[in-house]
């Protein structure tokens, strides 16, 4: 080999070395992937099997396969795709009001003294207040429409989008704000270029959680005076003990929330790429 190709391999020599490393963990993926599905591959197992032998009474607990069949057949006949669009309206509906209010009441709390001492002290006893027994109250304010579902959505998600993005707003570096103010920004140009950016992965992870917090307030609200939805469909098969439609409700409502977070890791993947890996959630 000659000497020019031994001098270029010995600085690449870091690179080069890892190279094989980073091969065969990508080559190892797949496998380690395998292996988290091993355990739910095997309590499915477990359970059908438990049930084949009589362990797991029907009426306590459907048979995955008996699980399958139903959701196969609330699909063909438009049961399950109905209230499924139905709980994404409201959900949608709902999480849009939290965002929208839990950003401004964080902007006005988080960038003012005074916003603060007019707007945390109520958020923060909010907070601790349990959601659920608002519902005779919506129900008093709103009726049984849809305004009541949505507003319980709405209520449950503002508090993650709230405290999160206030935390945000209030931990933008000082020095950026001062260089801010040295370079003669005004107030909404420090604010959209120094302050929104700054307090952006706050945001986000207020976003996650919210996400799964309007799934949760979601179930509560379509089993209250709901003539359709996924919670409307589970409490129906309640009253007639049909296990096999609670669960296939139970398990749309487990992947939609999968679903909508991974959408939201997506949009903070896109939006926080200048961000150090290590330092992403």
């Amino acid at each position: 080999m000659p000497d020019g190709s031994v001098h270029d391999w010995n600085r690449a020599g870091p690179a080069a070395a890892q190279a094989p490393t980073v091969v065969r963990q990508r080559l190892r993926a797949p496998g380690r992937g395998w292996r988290r599905l091993a355990s739910p591959i095997a309590i499915i197992c477990l359970w059908q099997t438990g049930a084949w032998l009589g362990i797991i009474p029907a009426q306590t607990l459907a048979a995955p396969l008996r699980i399958g069949r139903t959701a196969a057949g609330l699909l063909g006949d438009g049961t399950l795709g109905h209230n499924l669009l139905v709980s994404l309206l409201r959900a949608c509906a709902g999480l849009a009001l939290a965002v929208a209010a839990g950003t401004v009441l964080a902007l006005a709390a988080g960038l003012s003294r005074l916003g603060e001492a007019a707007i945390d002290p109520p958020m923060q006893m909010g907070r601790t207040l349990p959601v659920l027994a608002m519902v005779p109250l919506f129900i008093l304010w709103f009726g049984i429409g849809e305004t009541p579902k949505i507003g319980l959505v709405a209520l449950g998600a503002v508090f993650p989008i709230y405290l999160n993005l206030f935390k945000g707003v209030r931990g933008v570096d000082p020095k950026l704000l001062e260089m801010a103010r040295t370079l003669g920004l005004t107030r909404w140009q420090t604010l959209r270029h120094v302050v929104l950016p700054g307090a952006l992965p706050d945001f986000l992870l207020g976003l996650r959680f919210a996400v799964g917090i309007s799934w949760l307030m979601l179930v509560v609200a379509e089993q209250v005076n709901a003539n359709s939805g996924l919670g409307h469909m589970m409490m129906d098969a309640q009253e007639f003990l049909r296990t096999d439609i609670i669960l296939v409700g139970l398990f749309v409502y487990a992947l939609l929330g999968l679903l909508s977070d991974q959408a939201v890791r997506l949009i903070e993947a896109r939006t926080l790429a200048w961000r150090p890996t290590g330092a992403r959630g």
